[in-house]
């Protein structure tokens, strides 16, 4: 049973755990953290977390484990090396996977865990380093019904729009869903900014209008005003976006369905990487219709 006694195991302290992880521990729970840049968690112990330094040690000491790291390749490690934390967490213990990767390897940890008297979840997160900040992620889940109800006390300290997709791999698959919408939508507001620019109009201005109206969305509302204010720091890194298209894009390819938007955002955002500029956020994409 999921109370405040209950030890929460936290894999990955980057730009969208950190948040995560503070929200836990303003929740109450004892939270213990990994990263394989150390350096990185610091802050974390400074507010209460607990610094483990071997993913063996922490899923030795708690009852649930939270991952949220770069690449299926590091998901794959993480779970299924010699020390990672299947081969070391204790039954009836659950596991939830929060980075972004493949439906297939998550059904896979989803067998591998049920093996061993282990629950597991996808549970793929939208909604930014603003989103995990604040506790409003939309969260996207995969699995059995009874480990989503056991864990929603968890999930409500870090998401607000949190729900159950289906079986394994159905959290990886909704989340293909909304890369493939922000692809498109995020191509829209960097031309639209960029029309703005050129033809004269004050972009503020603009903001006002198309942004009440039928323009209006998620990725114009949160990354429009950091476009305008030179702000391309990563609330999304564009290398991890690339990541998901690939995987968005190998996904629909097996299904037989062409996805032609997607495709061309894949192709603007692997020219930025050419560039240089993965670790930037995603609406560095602006910077590719106002070079000179």
């Amino acid at each position: 049973m999921i109370n405040k006694n209950t030890k929460i195991g936290f894999i990955g302290t980057g730009v969208m755990g950190k948040g995560m992880i503070k929200n836990l521990l303003k929740g109450g729970y004892t939270v213990h953290v990994y990263n394989r840049t150390k350096e990185k968690a610091l802050p974390l112990v400074e507010i209460g977390a607990v610094l483990e330094t071997s993913i063996k040690e922490l899923s030795q000491r708690c009852d649930v484990i939270i991952t949220m790291v770069g690449y299926p390749s590091d998901v794959e490690e993480v779970y299924f090396n010699d020390n990672g934390i299947l081969n070391n967490l204790k039954p009836q213990s659950y596991v939830v996977d929060m980075t972004t990767s493949k439906p297939s390897l998550a059904k896979k940890i989803y067998a591998a865990a049920k093996e061993r008297n282990i629950f597991a979840l996808d549970a793929p997160v939208s909604g930014g380093d603003i989103g995990a900040a604040e506790g409003t992620l939309s969260i996207m889940v995969g699995g059995d019904k009874e480990a989503f109800d056991a864990l929603m006390p968890i999930f409500e300290l870090m998401g607000k729009n949190i729900v159950l997709q289906g079986s394994a791999g159905s959290g990886q698959h909704t989340k293909m869903c909304n890369q493939i919408a922000i692809a498109s939508n995020i191509m829209g507001v960097c031309e639209a900014l960029s029309y703005a620019k050129k033809s004269g109009l004050n972009a503020e201005t603009v903001l006002k209008s198309i942004g009440a109206g039928g323009a209006a969305s998620w990725q114009l509302s949160a990354y429009a005003p950091r476009i305008l204010k030179g702000d391309f720091n990563p609330g999304f890194y564009i290398k991890h976006f690339v990541k998901d298209m690939k995987i968005a894009l190998e996904e629909a390819d097996e299904m037989g369905l062409k996805t032609p938007a997607l495709e061309l955002s894949k192709k603007l955002y692997d020219k930025l990487i050419k560039e240089g500029k993965e670790d930037l956020g995603t609406q560095a994409l602006y910077h590719l219709y106002n070079e000179d």
